[in-house]
């Protein structure tokens, strides 16, 4: 198995690399930041990436959506997020665009270097390696509504009076808006939701329900 690293800890990537090593497996890079990580990829075309979450610049998520560059851009290359942090967000994408070839493992529950070397290699083969507080997180984490992060703030707002009940008349009494300002945003809320008119279905409880279960 060819293996790039990603790490910013310098003796930590160090101390993985030499782990791997020790177990027949060839690290062909090993570097500090996303930047670096994706050149390396795309230059030796691994068998895996092992990344971590925080990384330079920003030391935020950079190292989480390399991952999904990565995952994107060569599908055939399984990666197995090594952190100290859940993302749940991120790792539900890293999920949802392919269950197979993808791990996220916390650093401070590896308990054994046979686990975390077993792990890599299952995810290498085409699985999937998670940490079950990794598990935990993901199903206690409302997925998030892709149409409900499209609505804009006042958008949102009129969003919530309407689960409020309110019609409106009341919501342009509220916000202090002319009604027909009102009635533009709630048509571009159901635009954003995808809901469009139909006879069987209420868009005004649709919208109030995805907001609800948000």
């Amino acid at each position: 198995m060819r293996v790039v690293i990603a790490e910013d800890n310098a003796l930590l990537r160090r101390g993985v690399a030499l782990l791997l090593g020790e177990h027949g497996i060839e690290v062909v890079a090993a570097v500090a930041d996303a930047d670096e990580l994706l050149r390396a990829v795309a230059a030796e075309r691994p068998d895996a990436a092992v990344v971590d979450v925080r990384m330079p610049p920003t030391h935020t998520d950079e190292g989480l959506r390399a991952a999904l560059t990565i995952r994107s851009a060569y599908p055939e290359i399984a990666v197995l997020v090594f952190s100290q942090w859940v993302e749940t967000s991120y790792a539900r994408r890293l999920l949802s665009e392919n269950t197979g070839r993808v791990g996220y493992l916390l650093k401070d529950r590896i308990v054994s270097t046979d686990e975390f070397v077993g792990a890599l290699q299952r995810v290498a083969d085409g699985g999937t390696a998670l940490d079950p507080e990794v598990v935990r997180q993901l199903l206690a984490a409302p997925a998030v509504d892709p149409g409900l992060s499209r609505l804009s703030a006042r958008e949102r707002e009129i969003l919530g009076l309407l689960a409020e009940g309110r019609s409106n008349v009341a919501i342009a009494e509220t916000l202090h808006l002319a009604e027909r300002s009102v009635e533009k945003h709630v048509t571009a809320i159901f635009t954003k939701l995808d809901l469009p008119q139909a006879r069987t279905d209420h868009r005004r409880v649709l919208a109030v329900l995805r907001y609800l279960r948000s």
